[in-house]
C-alpha cells in the first residue's frame, strides 16, 4: 500500500525470520485490541447490569431503546467516518495517517452534533418515559462517537495500547458517574453519567494522540472517501436498523418489558457480543495487512477468525446454561427468570454471527463494499424478518430463534460474497496502489 509521494515498508512474507516477526507483531497487536475488548466488555457489561438492577424491567427497556439508538447512530459515523480510515490507512506513513485521523475524528464530531440535536429536540417533544432518555442521549452523543473514533485511529496505526488506556480511563471515570445516576434514580440520568464518562475519555485521546479533530474537514473527508463511506454507511446502518427495528417491533407486538428481556439475554452475551462488534477494530487491519503482505493467505485467515469466534460463542452459552437460578437472580434481579429462557436461541445467534465475521472482514480489507453491502443487505432483512416473525408467533423466546436463524443464514451468505471477491481479486491485474490516500491539509 502507497501513498502519494510516499512508500510504507513491509515486511518479505518469502523469509521464515520476516514471517515470524511478522506473527509476532500481528500477535501484539491482537493482543491488545483483545485487552481493549475486554475492558468494552466488562464496562458494558457492568452498565447494563447496574442500570437492570436500579431500574427494574420497564425502565431497563426504556434505557435499552435509547442504547439500541446509539447504536444506530454509531453505525453512521463508523461507516462514512472511521471505515474508510481503517480500510485505507491502516500502516501507513505516520504523516497521511495524523492528517486523515484529523478528518475523520472531526466528521465523527459532526455526525454526532446534528444527530444528537436531532435527539435532543425529539426528546423534548416526546415526553412521557422515553422522550427524557432520548434527549439525554442526544446531549452525550458528540462525546461518545468522539471517543469511538479515536479508537478506530489508534487501531489503523497499530497502537492499540492506547486505545485499551483510553478505555481503562473511560471505566475509571464511568464508577463515579454511575453512582451519582443512581442517587437520581432516572433513565436519563444513567444515560448522561455514560455519555460524561465516555466524553472524558474522548478527550485524552485528542492527548493521546496529539491530534485535534478537524470538524472544518469534515465535507473534504466525505468527498475524498464517497466510493467507500456512503456504501459502508448503508451497511452499518442495515446492521443497527436491523436492531432497533426488531426492538421497537418486538416493544409493539409483545410490550416494552420484552425488550428488557431480550437485552436481558444480551447482557448474558455481554462480554462476548462486545468482542464480536468491537473486533473489527483488529480484524479488519490486520486482514488489509494480511492481503498486502501475503494475498494467497487472507481466506485462511478469514476462515481462522470465523471458526474460533463460533467455537468459542458456543463454550459460552455452554458456560451459560450451566450458571444456577440462585446465581443469576443476584446479577441480572428480575430480569433473570425472564431471560434465562432465551440462552439457547441467543447462544445459537451469537455463534451465527461469528460464522460470518471472518467473510466480513475479509470483505473490507479487499474493499469490496458493493458485494459486503449486499451481504448486510441480506443480513439486515433477514434478521428484521426472523425477529419480527418470530415475536408474533412465540414473543420473546420466539424472535430469539427467528434472529438465530437469520444469522446462520446470513453466513452463508458473507461467505458466498467473500469466495466471489477473492476470485476477482486474483483475475485481476495488479495495481500500483490499493489505496487513494489524499494529502494532509
Amino acid at each position: 500500500m502507497s501513498a502519494e509521494g510516499e512508500k510504507t515498508t513491509t515486511a518479505d512474507p518469502a523469509g521464515p525470520a520476516a514471517g515470524r516477526t511478522a506473527k509476532r507483531a500481528m500477535a501484539g497487536r491482537l493482543s491488545w485490541g483483545l485487552a481493549d475488548q475486554a475492558v468494552c466488555s466488562m464496562t458494558n457489561f457492568a452498565v447494563g447490569i447496574y442500570v437492570a438492577r436500579s431500574l427494574g424491567l420497564a425502565a431497563f427497556g426504556v434505557f435499552s431503546l435509547a442504547w439500541v439508538t446509539y447504536g444506530v447512530v454509531l453505525s453512521v459515523s463508523r461507516g462514512i467516518a472511521t471505515d474508510p480510515l481503517v480500510v485505507r490507512f491502516s500502516g501507513v506513513p505516520d504523516a497521511s495517517w495524523r492528517g486523515a485521523a484529523a478528518r475523520s475524528s472531526g466528521t465523527a464530531l459532526v455526525v454526532g452534533g446534528a444527530i444528537g440535536l436531532v435527539c435532543l429536540v425529539v426528546g423534548l417533544g416526546l415526553g412521557g418515559r422515553v422522550g427524557p432518555a432520548f434527549a439525554a442521549l442526544g446531549v452525550v452523543l458528540p462525546g461518545l462517537l468522539l471517543q469511538d473514533a479515536w479508537r478506530y485511529s489508534f487501531f489503523a496505526a497499530g497502537t492499540g495500547r492506547k486505545a485499551c488506556v483510553n478505555d481503562l480511563l473511560g471505566a475509571l471515570a464511568l464508577v463515579p458517574a454511575l453512582l451519582v445516576a443512581a442517587r437520581v434514580g432516572s433513565v436519563e440520568a444513567f444515560v448522561l453519567a455514560w455519555g460524561a464518562a465516555a466524553a472524558v475519555a474522548a478527550g485524552y485521546g485528542c492527548f493521546q494522540s496529539g491530534i485535534r479533530p478537524r470538524p472544518d474537514r469534515a465535507r473534504a473527508w466525505l468527498r475524498e472517501q464517497r466510493d467507500l463511506g456512503y456504501r459502508y454507511l448503508v451497511e452499518n446502518v442495515g446492521v443497527s436498523g436491523a436492531s432497533q427495528l426488531r426492538a421497537y417491533g418486538l416493544g409493539a407486538i409483545v410490550g416494552v418489558s420484552a425488550v428488557g428481556v431480550v437485552r436481558g439475554a444480551e447482557l448474558l452475551l455481554g462480554p462476548f457480543l462486545a468482542l464480536l462488534m468491537g473486533l473489527s477494530l483488529v480484524t479488519v487491519p490486520e486482514a488489509a495487512r494480511v492481503l498486502r503482505q501475503a494475498p494467497h493467505r487472507l481466506a485462511k485467515f478469514c476462515l481462522m477468525l470465523s471458526g474460533g469466534l463460533a467455537a468459542a460463542a458456543l463454550l459460552w452459552g455452554v458456560a451459560l446454561l450451566l450458571v444456577p437460578d440462585r446465581a443469576g437472580e443476584l446479577v441480572l434481579g428480575d430480569v433473570w427468570g425472564s431471560a434465562s429462557d432465551l440462552i439457547v436461541p441467543a447462544v445459537l445467534g451469537v455463534a451465527g454471527s461469528g460464522l460470518g465475521i471472518g467473510a466480513a472482514a475479509g470483505l473490507r480489507a479487499l474493499a469490496a463494499a458493493r458485494r459486503s453491502l449486499r451481504a448486510q443487505l441480506f443480513a439486515s432483512a433477514a434478521y428484521v424478518g426472523g425477529g419480527l416473525g418470530g415475536a408474533a408467533a412465540g414473543g420473546a423466546v420466539g424472535s430469539a430463534w427467528g434472529v438465530a436463524a437469520a444469522t446462520l443464514s446470513s453466513s452463508a451468505v458473507w461467505w458466498l460474497q467473500l469466495r466471489s471477491a477473492l476470485r476477482e481479486h486474483h483475475q485481476s491485474p495488479p495495481r500500483a496502489s490499493t489505496t487513494r490516500t489524499p494529502s494532509p491539509k
